[in-house]
């Protein structure tokens, strides 16, 4: 895989990185995009002086929807799993 040097900037700070390929390229910049446009949005609603307290709102902002994100995605695969074992319970009940 094609190793790439990115230079991203974040809150007015340039972030050289190397990274794997176009895709992760990419996927840094479109990171770095959202984090920008999310530190401008609290910047303009909030009273936030400093810097350091708005990427620590963004951070909490980005880590909760994962956790969120994640809780939905085990509930989904448990229910999923519920279901493959009723059907399965039903398939046996019928061909028994």
């Amino acid at each position: 895989m094609e190793k790439l040097k990115v230079n991203v900037v974040i809150a007015g700070r340039t972030y050289p990185l190397i990274v794997n390929g176009e895709d992760e390229e990419e996927g840094m910049r479109k990171a770095a995009k959202h984090i920008n446009d999310l530190i401008l949005n609290f910047e303009q609603n909030y009273a936030v002086a400093d810097k350091q307290d708005v990427l620590a709102m963004c951070a909490l902002q980005f880590a909760s929807k994962l956790e969120i994100n994640t809780i939905k995605a085990s509930q989904e695969a448990i229910e999923v799993t519920n279901k493959i074992n009723e059907l399965t319970n039903l398939l046996e009940y019928h061909l028994k």
